[in-house]
């Protein structure tokens, strides 16, 4: 729908499985716009968990929190949409709250990531408040993540970003995280930028999500 040819995350989750035998594949998308593609190539496979934050109602309008799969794959499509303005504490909440305890319970063999980096606060596509610290973050953590559940199997696949500096500032501290080198983010963010995320609204949504998700 502009943005993509091929749908990089899908390819891969099939090759993983039918050339590498890891049939059990986890989809992390944490780009700001909805990974519509991903979805619904995988929207009956319970073999695919593919799980999105995004921010809510921006392009393309689709990834509502009560689409989660059909038919013997449901249960196991999982949208978040994140209101304007969330942040680093909003996506630290969801990681700890919603994606940690949705990969524990699927079991992966492999973790894959659509890693767009334009939820960041100076990307001019959204209004979420991502930092390159957030990156820092969730590459940290994913990669911990993919060390406990399935012997650190996992590939970031780079996705949206629209401000060059905001995206190589937060792609080279994933790297960093990726390395297990120290966060440079002290360095690189500006917090007079940011202002008081929605907390309550973050919150509620993850109920919500949990509700749905039974968990």
């Amino acid at each position: 729908m502009g943005f993509c040819v091929f749908g990089n995350i899908a390819i891969a989750a099939r090759y993983a499985q039918r050339m590498h035998g890891l049939q059990r594949v986890f989809i992390i998308d944490f780009d700001v716009h909805h990974g519509n593609g991903t979805n619904d190539a995988f929207y009956e496979d319970p073999d695919i968990f593919f799980l999105s934050t995004h921010q809510a109602g921006s392009y393309p309008g689709t990834g509502k929190i009560d689409q989660i799969g059909c038919g013997s794959g449901e249960g196991s499509t999982l949208n978040l949409p994140l209101p304007g303005g969330s942040g680093d504490t909003a996506m630290r909440t969801v990681f700890d709250e919603v994606i940690v305890p949705c990969a524990q319970r699927f079991k992966p063999d492999i973790i894959l990531v659509s890693a767009g980096y334009d939820a960041h606060l100076l990307d001019p596509l959204a209004s979420l408040q991502f930092t390159t610290g957030t990156y820092y973050m969730l590459a940290s953590s994913i990669k911990q993540l993919a060390k406990d559940l399935c012997g650190g199997r996992c590939v970031f696949f780079l996705e949206g970003g629209y401000n060059l500096s905001s995206l190589s500032n937060s792609v080279a501290e994933s790297f960093r995280a990726f390395l297990g080198d120290r966060s440079l983010a002290s360095e690189l963010d500006d917090p007079s930028y940011l202002h008081e995320e929605p907390l309550k609204k973050v919150k509620e949504i993850i109920e919500k999500v949990k509700h749905i998700h039974s968990f």
